[in-house]
């Protein structure tokens, strides 16, 4: 599929919700349409293994196409059923009863079945019960398929769905569906629905423009940025992925067999639902990732609660984009925490570098770790400058990366990009100022990054190069002097130079000037002379 098809699928998608949610909101309607978009992936993937492992086996439905060919299949073998289902396990990892495939429910919204709520409310509840036995319960939690926002009585909410249903299984039918496929009109969807949830959106998107500096940034090799990427990450680290966006960015970057294993961690139940489903549309097997519901700041997941340095999880590779500026309730325990320790504790009104240390503690020896974050931080006093002066010292910040403002659907304030390593072998830290005027499209709605700015980025930071007004290598005894205060303008100007004027071939221009001037009022007052007018004095 083109680039352009891949678009116009995304479009088609985006035209069927705008039209069909109504008065609903844009975030309840964005549950339904993903979920269903899921669910056609889950059957379509499904159905293809099937027919490969059947083979002649599996039925041709051309006398009889409104039925699956797998529905054909199970009323023919029903002694074979339970072998097969277990066999696809093994295979595909999950299984779905004909009844509750895609091509069934769709076909029941077509005749406008009466039967085809209560149908998606079992398969659901199947899906995450029994499909993937115990990895994916909740999946489908937050889909309330009685909910009053379709309508008030049954009769119309089972309208409604076979409605949405119909049109989305039109819309898509021409498209080839393949993973790849889906899970890109997935992103635009997500993306889609962000743009028009205003500041909610900071709970589960990160533009794909921001994902694509930060991918690139954990990606290359640490220890010496100028010889590439590396060829692969064993694990990979968000503790508040969102909608998972960010993390398959950096899977798209090394490719599907480039890293061993992605984690995720994602506070907002729904957003967490949709980051699992994200990993599955993408061709994320669920053996290849590990998405957590929970609170970073609090750590209450397990597998990161150990405290022994030679026990604790490092991970190759930390990306985030945590809220900005999260007001959080720290307890005089937390100050003993091990993240933290020695550090100490971010402030009530802004958890920012909570966020960071979090991430931080885990990060492999000779890892990276990119997190976007308000522009407060570079600069703040009190605690936070306690944390700056530490992680300065001890040589853990590596870049800082200012961002234009309006990037992100959540807020308008400029962000920059901090860069973290604990092997870092350069004694000073590079400033990129990206946010003048020249290094970003400025949008009507919204400022963006064009893959020319993001590449100079990515490239001023991979040679540390510098640039007058753009890039500067700061030694750390500046820093010191400035009271390891990180705001870019101190160490980079960006003020633009004035034209040097030469005097002299100024004042010789208005010489030229002030004789034409004269030449052409002598000319024009002898026209007047003749017409017997009065001269111009």
């Amino acid at each position: 599929m083109t680039e352009q098809d891949q678009k116009q699928l995304g479009d088609t998608l985006w035209n069927i919700a705008d039209t069909l949610r109504g008065a609903m909101n844009a975030d309840d309607f964005r549950d339904y349409m993903l979920s269903f978009l899921f669910l056609r992936y889950l059957s379509d993937n499904y159905e293809t293994a099937a027919q490969k492992e059947l083979g002649s086996e599996y039925p041709d439905n051309k006398d009889t196409p409104t039925v699956a060919p797998l529905s054909l299949w199970y009323k023919n073998n029903p002694d074979d059923i339970k072998d097969f289902e277990a066999l696809m396990r093994r295979r595909v990892h999950y299984v779905i009863k004909p009844k509750f495939l895609w091509s069934s429910i769709a076909e029941m919204a077509r005749t406008q079945n009466d039967e085809l709520l209560n149908t998606l409310e079992d398969g659901f509840d199947y899906i995450e019960n029994q499909s993937f036995e115990s990895t994916f319960q909740g999946l489908f939690s937050e889909i309330n398929l009685t909910s009053d926002k379709l309508g008030k009585k049954y009769a119309d909410r089972n309208a409604r769905l076979c409605t949405i249903i119909g049109e989305i299984a039109k819309g898509i039918a021409k498209f080839s569906t393949n993973s790849d496929i889906l899970g890109d009109a997935y992103e635009y969807l997500i993306g889609q629905f962000a743009a028009g949830s205003g500041k909610k959106a900071g709970e589960f998107y990160t533009p794909q423009q921001i994902s694509s500096i930060l991918s690139e940034i954990v990606t290359l090799d640490s220890q010496d940025p100028t010889t590439g990427k590396k060829k692969r990450l064993d694990k990979v680290f968000d503790f508040a992925c969102g909608s998972g966006s960010l993390l398959l960015n950096v899977r798209n970057k090394l490719g599907a067999h480039g890293i061993g294993k992605i984690y995720g961690q994602e506070k907002n139940i729904t957003t967490y639902n949709l980051a699992r489903m994200n990993m599955l549309l993408h061709g994320v097997k669920d053996s290849e990732f590990e998405i957590v519901h929970g609170d970073s700041l609090l750590n209450d997941w397990v597998m990161l609660k150990e405290a022994n340095p030679a026990k604790k999880m490092h991970f190759d590779a930390v990306v985030a984009n945590p809220p900005f500026s999260y007001r959080w309730e720290p307890n005089e325990a937390m100050g003993e925490d091990f993240r933290f320790k020695n550090y100490g504790l971010a402030p009530k009104s802004a958890a920012d570098f909570a966020f960071l240390l979090h991430g931080f503690h885990f990060l492999a020896p000779e890892g990276t770790m990119a997190i976007v974050l308000p522009h407060g931080v570079l600069f703040r006093g009190g605690a936070e400058e306690r944390i700056r002066r530490k992680l300065l010292e001890d040589g853990n910040i590596d870049t800082v990366i200012g961002l234009p403002a309006n990037l992100f659907f959540s807020t308008g304030i400029p962000v920059c990009i901090l860069v973290l390593k604990k092997c870092k072998k350069s004694d000073d830290v590079l400033f990129i100022n990206a946010s003048s005027s020249e290094c970003y499209e400025k949008g009507k709605r919204q400022n963006r990054l064009n893959k020319e700015h993001i590449s100079k980025i990515v490239d001023t930071y991979q040679f540390r190069k510098e640039e007058e007004r753009y890039s500067r290598r700061v030694p750390l005894e500046e820093i010191k002097s400035n009271d390891f205060n990180l705001n870019i303008s101190r160490y980079i100007s960006t003020t633009v130079p004035e034209d040097k004027i030469e005097l002299g071939e100024e004042h010789k221009k208005l010489v030229d000037i002030e004789r034409e001037i004269s030449k052409a009022k002598e000319s024009h007052n002898e026209f007047l002379k003749e017409l017997g007018l009065s001269p111009l004095p």
